[in-house]
């Protein structure tokens, strides 16, 4: 799971009530003017892969997002081994190598910004790994009256030890241009052209009518046994999509990672959750303060967020298409309305370009003639460039992974 795009954001709100649990532990809050604090977020799976740190400052409401911390010297030191980071892009490293978690081992996140601040977390051991039994697409009707689809997972641990469960998810899906043609536009070189403004039709060889695109999730998404009789994840939802949502007018898949977590981190995500709504997380700050367990080694006042967690984790994908729970059903409406339009050639006196000016632009594509005698519309129907070329939205190779039916 490709996580570079799954960047969370924190909103910390005011804390009204703090989780409180024999078996779990809490976390402090305090409140108080904004102040730019440092948020580091990792998790560290026993999934061989190159694992992934992001490093930024909070932000207030005011201003356009959180500001990415650069240059800074990243590192996890466990079993004997030390692993380096490099910065892929500004906030996100990236190990040098793929490695993963090992049972039986403690890790530490070790940070040193540019600044000379330095940063670590407490040590974190790997959790139980608990396989997941089941993914499966449902058609339903929501609790809010919509339908759509459901993604639901199910996995069961036998010796009753893992308890605490996040998600993560990544669906691809397959776009269909609606307009896509092999026929374009193009202003008519000025040799060449019979009227003021003139457009002509052109062989479109650029254009691509079916491309992939990919969502990754952006909430906290986890659920806990520990009050029922056994260690059982039983029809638990992960995902909910709209029958209205284009992407599952065709075949779609998502790839569903289930975390094994600690008691702190359970309830440090949990925590965070009702800070954010269950929104996203790792962005912006009010007066409410969330603790993790990454401290400042420069300085005991200086406030850190975020967590570092070492999970256990699992994947499992499917596939559907449309057709298999919408039967004969009409598709969803497609992401843009792509309503035909028609623009005059030209317009006003002296004539001012309108048809040419949007093809230059590159704004339009070729839907087809307009015979219509109307007197102000042009030659030529035109939808956005979305409704005729898929790679707008998509990439036009489909991942490794895909697979038709």
């Amino acid at each position: 799971m490709n996580r570079s795009k799954n960047k969370y954001k924190i909103i910390f709100a005011a804390l009204l009530t703090m989780l409180t649990s024999s078996c779990i532990e809490t976390f402090e809050a305090t409140f108080e003017d904004f102040e730019s604090a440092v948020v580091i977020e990792a998790t560290l799976t026993n999934i061989m892969e190159q694992q992934t740190v992001f490093i930024t400052r909070t932000f207030e409401f005011e201003e356009d997002g959180p500001s990415a911390e650069t240059n800074a010297n990243v590192q996890i030191v466990g079993g004997g081994n030390t692993y380096l980071f490099q910065e892929n892009e500004p906030g996100l490293y990236v190990s040098e190598q793929a490695f993963a978690a090992q049972p039986n081992t403690t890790y530490q996140l070790l940070v040193a910004t540019q600044d000379g601040r330095s940063y670590s977390s407490d040590e974190q051991a790997f959790t139980t790994t608990t396989q997941i039994d089941d993914v499966r697409a449902e058609r339903i009707t929501n609790d809010n009256g919509e339908e759509g689809v459901a993604i639901f997972v199910d996995s069961f641990d036998a010796s009753g030890s893992s308890l605490n469960y996040r998600y993560e998810y990544e669906e691809t899906f397959i776009i269909i241009a609606p307009f896509w043609s092999t026929r374009g536009l193009e202003r008519t070189p000025p040799d060449q052209a019979t009227q003021i403004c003139d457009v002509r039709i052109i062989p479109d060889e650029e254009s691509v009518e079916t491309c992939f695109a990919s969502n990754f999730s952006n909430a906290i998404i986890q659920t806990s046994t520990l009050d029922l009789a056994e260690d059982r994840v039983d029809n638990f939802r992960v995902h909910f999509i709209s029958s209205e949502n284009y992407i599952i007018s065709h075949r779609y898949s998502i790839l569903v990672r289930q975390y094994v977590q600690s008691n702190s981190a359970f309830t440090f995500y949990e925590t965070l959750k009702e800070f954010s709504g269950n929104e996203s997380f790792f962005s912006e700050t009010q007066p409410g303060f969330l603790e993790g367990n990454i401290s400042s080694d420069s300085s005991d006042d200086e406030k850190v967020l975020g967590f570092f967690d070492v999970a256990s984790a699992v994947e499992r994908r499917i596939f559907f298409n449309y057709e298999d729970l919408f039967p004969g059903e009409e598709l969803p409406p497609y992401i843009d309305p792509c309503r035909l339009n028609s623009p005059p050639l030209s317009t006003g006196v002296p004539p001012r370009c309108v048809l040419a000016s949007q093809v230059d632009l590159n704004l339009v594509s070729y839907a087809g003639n307009n015979d219509s005698s109307n007197q102000s519309e042009g030659p030529y129907f035109v939808v956005p460039n979305v409704c005729a070329d898929c790679r707008e939205i998509g990439e036009v190779q489909p991942p490794d992974f895909w697979i038709e039916e």
